[in-house]
């Protein structure tokens, strides 16, 4: 949202868009990510394998989020997607068999799949839409941190520290 912000800036798996750009200022990326679709074990979407296995599918995801987005422009499903208020929101719906699966960036798939939503699977993710999308830190619109920060970020790339740190907070430990 745009305005004055009570924090510095905000690392919470934001993907950078130019919609959210217009409200706050982004850093480079600190992690490049693709959306998942999660479903339960056993659900008729749980073994597909192409976006087309999807199209009959009734998916989810939370409100005003790249992997609604994602699904309105690259699924394209035959029924409009469900829009939740919070991703408890849309896995209470899986639960309840009210959608087939939620589609959510792959790290917070992998949360849902091992802490949020028992007997269920990642079935897959999707391959990036036009511009590869990315994590960013989000800051208030003009804020001098930016070019700090994005210093700070080239060195933990260039060092390799950053790799490492995705690998043990952002990845599959399967």
């Amino acid at each position: 949202a745009p305005g004055p912000k009570d924090f510095d800036f905000d690392i919470n798996q934001i993907s950078f868009s130019d919609e959210r750009a217009q409200a706050v200022d982004f850093s480079d990326s600190y992690y490049d990510v693709n959306q998942a679709v999660v479903a339960l074990e056993g659900n008729k979407i749980a073994n597909a394998q192409s976006i087309a296995d999807l199209k009959d599918a009734k998916l989810g995801a939370p409100v005003g989020t790249t992997s609604y987005q994602y699904v309105v422009d690259n699924v394209q499903p035959s029924s409009k997607p469900s829009a939740y208020n919070t991703l408890n929101d849309a896995i209470s719906a899986v639960k309840a068999k009210q959608i087939d699966g939620v589609v959510v960036d792959l790290p917070t798939a992998f949360f849902v799949t091992a802490a949020q939503l028992e007997n269920s699977t990642i079935v897959g993710q999707f391959p990036s839409a036009g511009e590869q999308e990315y994590f960013a830190l989000a800051f208030e619109k003009g804020s001098p941190l930016v070019d700090c920060v994005n210093e700070a970020l080239a060195r933990l790339k260039d060092g390799g520290r950053l790799a490492e740190i995705q690998q043990e907070w952002l990845s599959d430990k399967a």
